[in-house]
């Protein structure tokens, strides 16, 4: 369990901050108070963390449930490891974000926050009438969950559900987005312009293919 927390608290902490979600959370404290704005995100990055762990758990019943309707000479699905499957998606996501880091560019980082400025805009339009704590904390919520659905961090938490310990990964992984939220509101913007999306994406790629080892080595569960 004490693996799998550490693995998912520093993959999330890492691959949150910088993120458009974490930009998002930045823009949101600098435009209303900022204990709903903090306990929105939170909330919905805590939501979208269990659901992705629940995801990764079915995710290791697929090759058994697929077994049962194939011919009896396929059955070699059943000896497939997740943890080697869970390796292998590691080692693509780290290639994939060492790509993208190589490509990315100085306007890299204002394109990243000019996206979370279009989707609070957006989203402000939909949420009238924002007075009060509790129209703060539910645009926080929704906009980040939204925003969060699909993201790096979201299919790293599946697979990390996958091949280690669920609970340790939740609890890791709610604990990281919980630490880059509370920058994100406190003192986002001062942070924002001192940290490079290039650097971010390098060093969460390098982490991404750190922990194939992992898991091909050690294996999970």
């Amino acid at each position: 369990m004490l693996e799998a927390f550490t693995a998912a608290l520093s993959l999330i902490t890492v691959s949150e901050i910088g993120d458009k979600t974490f930009f998002m959370a930045v823009i949101l404290a600098s435009r209303y108070p900022r204990k709903p704005v903090f306990f929105g995100v939170v909330t919905a990055l805590a939501a979208m963390t269990v659901l992705s762990v629940a995801i990764g758990e079915l995710l290791i019943l697929l090759p058994s449930l697929i077994a049962r309707y194939l011919p009896a000479n396929w059955t070699f699905l059943n000896l497939i490891s997740i943890e080697r499957v869970a390796a292998l998606l590691f080692l693509i996501f780290g290639i994939k974000l060492l790509y993208s880091a190589r490509t990315m560019s100085v306007a890299t980082d204002i394109e990243v926050m000019a996206e979370a400025e279009e989707a609070i805009e957006e989203g402000e339009r939909k949420f009238k009438q924002r007075n009060t704590a509790w129209k703060i904390f539910l645009e926080s919520c929704v906009l980040t969950f939204v925003a969060e659905w699909g993201d790096r961090t979201q299919f790293a938490t599946i697979t990390l559900a996958a091949s280690q310990e669920p609970i340790g990964v939740m609890l890791g992984g709610t604990l990281g987005h919980a630490i880059c939220a509370l920058i994100a509101v406190i003192g986002g913007r001062a942070i924002a312009s001192h940290i490079s999306e290039r650097t971010i994406t390098i060093i969460g790629g390098v982490l991404f293919i750190l922990l194939a080892i992992v898991s091909l080595v050690f294996g999970g569960k």
